[in-house]
């Protein structure tokens, strides 16, 4: 992956969002293993990372586009429109930005962090917004440079776990502690592969599901790792786990498959 950004590829990371902090756990994950990649991503992040005080730290030193989440955008009336003008911004900010080349970016397409199952009380990444998958997928084809899509799952909520439900204030209660943490990243899904012929709505739909379906496997194996308490042993034939400081490759079909989890 960091070879095909140093040529001049884009990479964009598909990922499911846990709290405020993950571009800091992403960034410090990734910087024994993948330094160039924990220094240069650019996180896609709603307006609460820098308007929260209690988020703003975990922003510090990160690259951010701020957007408006579509769960937040009516929750003043009198903001919608001013919200929208900043999404397009953001938006403009975004396309110039992959018309460069060698960018990473992480998007977290669920629109929002992920929340515990009300029936199970069980962590689950939440599902993806097809439309948001397919905006950032066409940004990347129209770029002009090569552009590949990556599943990422990253697991760290009780480090600040959001409320059980929606809030539209800021100040909502928030309690941090110390945890475990993990970061899953699997090979790419290319949108040529999954959506062969047929309908294009369904294929659309198709695509941000084999995403969803990349990122919803790896989180079972970080949770195992972490919450299951089997370290090591919860690698599977596909995802191989690692520790930052003993990181290690899986070579697939012949080549560098790019997937790889950090627990820590």
């Amino acid at each position: 992956m960091d070879t095909r950004v140093k040529k001049g590829h884009n990479v964009v990371l598909m990922s499911n969002h846990q709290t405020e902090a993950d571009p800091a756990v992403i960034a410090l994950l990734l910087e024994k293993t993948n330094p160039h990649m924990a220094e240069n991503m650019i996180y896609i992040a709603g307006d609460r990372v820098v308007s929260d005080p209690l988020c703003k730290p975990f922003s510090m030193g990160r690259n951010l586009l701020c957007v408006y989440s579509k769960k937040h955008m009516c929750d003043v009336p009198e903001l919608v429109d001013m919200k929208r003008r900043a999404n397009t911004r953001s938006l403009k900010e975004m396309a110039l930005l992959l018309r460069r080349g060698s960018q990473i970016i992480w998007i977290a397409p669920s629109g929002g962090r992920d929340r515990p199952d009300p029936a199970t009380h069980e962590w689950q990444p939440a599902p993806f917004d097809v439309a948001s998958v397919d905006n950032m997928r066409r940004l990347v084809q129209h770029a002009g440079v090569p552009g590949h899509i990556y599943p990422l799952a990253i697991l760290c909520y009780d480090i600040m776990p959001p409320p059980p439900q929606v809030e539209k204030e800021i100040g909502e209660k928030r309690v941090i502690s110390f945890h475990g943490a993990g970061l899953s990243i699997a090979p790419e899904i290319s949108y040529s592969d999954i959506a062969l012929g047929g309908d294009e709505e369904e294929a659309k739909s198709v695509y941000a599901k084999a995403l969803y379906d990349s990122v919803n496997e790896q989180y079972k194996v970080l949770k195992a790792a972490v919450h299951g308490k089997q370290g090591l042993g919860a690698s599977t034939p596909t995802i191989l786990l690692s520790q930052p400081w003993t990181y290690v490759t899986r070579t697939r079909s012949g080549g560098q498959s790019n997937q790889k989890v950090q627990n820590q």
